[in-house]
Parts: structure tokens; C-alpha cells; sequence
């Protein structure tokens, strides 16, 4: 439970540089979205908190986790959209939960009507992944509504970029805990893709993959970031609250009249 404390404590601090910039910016939507991330982010505190505490001796009973907050919890950990099928080997390896990938096909859909039902009600939303193009939902990823535009942006090297980022961010959870063989099997799924981050086959040390992986990003990270950034500009100027965590649909094309 105090790894989790501090898990929290990491993830409040940016959060709150998050607000002051979106506050200096004038940016009140984007501001409340992130006050009520951190509202929940310190209630989830006070639980880990409250768990260290000694108890009665009683044994606790094991706590149901919704379907979204199983999805939000990987996400955070992979800070990158990602296919529900990667959601659920996330899941399954690093949270020690049974998440099924089939269950969250219709979960988008619900979010997206909770959200036009009662806009920024919740703390968060899994909304979707935009093409940089069109911005338009990218078929079969989540995201997280909370994270900025431009990590949400997929543009023609964002694919290879976020795999590598998931891919860091699942060695340096793999030097915080005691790797079990889910979570050995998920590195190495990462590590197999990365050239030079596994010396054997089916094995894989979490600080060859940072190393390769970070290698790599370097070649790849400013030209993905510049072109997530402009999408992410037009997309805050074309889009409004709906569309910018959902995406514009695809108008169809007018045939050309003879």
C-alpha cells in the first residue's frame, strides 16, 4: 500500500502544474477536467493512506473494480492510447486482475453518452485517440480525456512513438516490483519489438529496454511531436468539448456530379 501512496503522490504533482498552466492560459474546461482528476486522484490518497493504518486484524475482503477504472488504471500506467487486447494484458500482469479485451468494445460508446448527457460530471473519461489528418477517432484505441491533445494526436510516427513510450513506462514498473511471469511475459511482448533491448529469446531486463527504447525515441520524438502539436492546435480551434475527446466523424464524400 505505500508504493501505491507514492504511485498517487507522482501522479498529483504533475497534475497540479497541469492546472496552473491551463488556469494562466485561460483554459477553464481543461481546468475543471483536471481539478476533478486530482480531487479523485487524493481520495484514492486517503484510501492507500487509510490502508497502511493497522486494522483489527480482520482480513479485508477483496475490493470489485469497475471495468473503467481497471482501463483508466492501465492507461495511466501506459500514458499512451492503447487497443483494448493491451489494456487487458496490462491489466491482467501489472494489477493482478482478469480483464477480458471483448468487454470494452462498447465502453467509448457509453462514455461518449455519459459525456454528452452531463458534460465533465466525471473525473475522467476514456474517450478516443484522434487522426492527425481528420481528426477523427482512430478505430479501436482508448485514451484518457484528462491527458493533453497532443497525447491523444495520432499522426504517422505517434504508433511507433507510443509503443515506445508504453514500453518504458512497463520496465520502470517492472523495477518497482517484484516481476512475477505475467509481468515478464508482458516486457518481453515490448522487448521483442525493440532491437537490442533482450539479449535471449523470452527474457528481457526492464533497463535494456528503457535504454533501447529511449535510444530509438530519440530519433523519432521531435518530428512526432511537432506534427501532434499542430494537429492539436486545429483541433482546440475546429473542434468543441465533444469532438476534441471524441473526434469529428467523417463526413461521407459527395460524388462529383457528370
Amino acid at each position: 500500500m505505500a508504493e501505491d501512496a507514492e504511485e498517487l503522490e507522482r501522479q498529483i504533482e504533475p497534475l497540479r502544474a497541469q492546472m496552473r498552466q491551463a488556469a494562466a492560459a485561460g483554459d477553464r474546461p481543461r481546468v475543471a477536467m483536471l481539478r476533478a482528476e486530482l480531487r479523485a486522484l487524493e481520495e484514492a490518497w486517503d484510501e492507500a493512506l487509510d490502508a497502511m493504518a493497522p486494522d483489527d486484524g480482520q482480513p479485508a475482503g477483496p475490493r470489485l473494480v469497475p471495468l473503467r477504472e481497471q482501463v483508466h488504471s492501465a492507461l495511466t500506467l501506459l500514458t499512451v492510447p492503447a487497443a483494448p487486447k493491451l489494456i487487458a494484458q496490462v491489466y491482467s500482469a501489472c494489477f493482478g486482475g482478469d480483464m477480458r479485451g471483448d468487454k470494452l468494445t462498447s465502453l467509448r460508446r457509453d462514455e461518449e453518452r455519459s459525456f454528452r448527457t452531463a458534460p465533465f460530471a466525471r473525473p475522467y473519461y476514456l474517450c478516443a485517440a484522434l487522426t492527425a489528418d481528420r481528426l477523427a477517432p482512430v478505430r479501436g484505441l482508448l485514451a484518457v480525456s484528462t491527458w493533453e491533445l497532443e497525447q491523444r494526436v495520432i499522426g504517422a510516427l505517434s504508433p511507433r512513438v507510443d509503443f515506445l513510450n508504453a514500453a518504458i513506462n512497463i520496465a520502470r514498473h517492472a523495477e518497482r516490483v517484484d516481476v512475477d511471469r505475467a509481468t515478464a511475459r508482458l516486457l518481453w511482448l515490448f522487448a521483442e519489438n525493440i532491437p537490442g533491448a533482450a539479449d535471449g529469446i523470452g527474457s528481457a531486463k526492464p533497463a535494456a529496454v528503457i535504454r533501447a527504447a529511449e535510444a530509438e525515441l530519440s530519433t523519432h520524438a521531435a518530428t512526432d511531436r511537432s506534427h501532434r502539436e499542430a494537429a492539436a492546435a486545429r483541433a482546440r480551434a475546429q473542434l468543441d468539448d465533444v469532438g476534441r475527446l471524441f473526434g469529428s466523424p467523417l463526413k461521407p464524400v459527395e460524388e462529383a456530379q457528370p
